[in-house]
């Protein structure tokens, strides 16, 4: 991972809406080891400096670069994250941590670098196919909000690139679709695709869902709701089937989740493969694999044909969205040697 067997130290990142990791690797061609890693609570903090700063006073470690993912757009070294109010500058980051080399990466460019660090037991496969060995793929991933990124063949190896397709336009395909489109117009002045794909889209949903079938919210559900994440509430619900709006919910979410994920297949000719990321997927991995995704995903029209030879994988370990800066940063170190 580094081009090399001599390890070198590397701080990693994978900074969330939610929750921000941080972890030192010993990183080498073949292995990434991990020194020291630690959790924080994004919010209740008022930078990733403020967080990086106390994670080094914390660990006496001494690295050689630094690399964080992190959801939003990153130009120039710099990021306005996307569900933060943050505003990060490698630049700065140097210089008030003394290392020297620090690196920027959208989150879904970094968890698509991790996934070469994963074993197979670390995916599930929701469609099995022999897929191009030498094809593009692609990475889709809902949790706090809707990242996407490709991963280009250039003949040797892939490399990884970021988008911002999460945030290109809801397309709704039935009469239900068109009507949850009406809904959220009446809210957003623009409904993306991540508006839907993430944990507050599928509270969205149901909201929608609710409103539509003139249903109240049993009493019990928004306490949990109310006690607990509301999307998670809904969730369980659904998968225990204590109530058929959670169902439909979840249903719908799938559903939806499946048909970006075939229009991000096509859109990048993913034809090595689509992996599924993020942390919902595998929270409710059974109403993934029950047909619904699949279904949706390849109904494509005169596409349904290519979409079938493209495995599509969901990433079971949390931990590719970690993997990735370190891996990123040691594939950088290496080539500037």
């Amino acid at each position: 991972m580094t081009g090399s067997n001599n390890p070198v130290r590397v701080l990693a990142g994978d900074i969330g809406g939610t929750k921000t990791r941080l972890a030192v690797f010993e990183v080498t061609a073949t292995d990434l080891v991990t020194v020291v890693e630690q959790n924080y609570h994004s919010q209740e903090h008022a930078s990733l400096l403020e967080i990086t700063q106390d994670f080094l006073e914390h660990h006496s470690v001494s690295v050689t670069a630094a690399c964080f993912g992190i959801a939003g757009p990153v130009r120039h070294n710099e990021v306005h994250t996307t569900n933060l109010p943050w505003h990060i500058s490698s630049m700065q980051i140097a210089e008030h941590t003394g290392i020297t080399r620090v690196f920027l990466l959208n989150d879904l460019e970094a968890n698509a670098w991790g996934i070469s660090a994963l074993s197979a037991d670390d995916f599930f496969s929701l469609q099995t196919a022999a897929g191009d060995p030498e094809g593009n793929r692609a990475i889709i991933a809902a949790g706090t909000g809707l990242g996407e990124a490709g991963l280009v063949h250039d003949g040797v190896k892939l490399l990884p690139f970021a988008t911002e397709g999460g945030h290109t336009d809801f397309s709704p395909s039935s009469e239900l679709e068109i009507e949850l489109l009406r809904y959220l117009q009446q809210r957003y002045r623009h409904v993306s695709w991540e508006r839907l794909l993430s944990g507050p889209g599928l509270v969205l949903i149901h909201e929608f869902l609710s409103d539509f079938h003139k249903r109240e919210v049993p009493a019990w559900l928004v306490e949990e709701m109310h006690e607990g994440d509301p999307a998670s509430a809904i969730s369980i619900a659904a998968q225990s089937q204590r109530d058929d709006i959670c169902e439909q919910s979840l249903q719908l979410f799938v559903h939806l989740y499946g048909v970006e994920a075939g229009n991000l297949a096509l859109k990048t000719m993913a034809s090595g493969g689509l992996y599924i990321g993020g942390g919902i997927a595998p929270k409710i991995l059974d109403a993934m694999k029950d047909g619904t995704f699949i279904e949706a995903f390849l109904a494509k029209g005169r596409m349904q044909a290519l979409l079938q030879e493209i495995p599509v994988q969901v990433i079971l370990n949390d931990k590719a969205a970690l993997y990735g800066p370190a891996v990123f940063a040691g594939y950088r170190l290496s080539a500037d040697a």
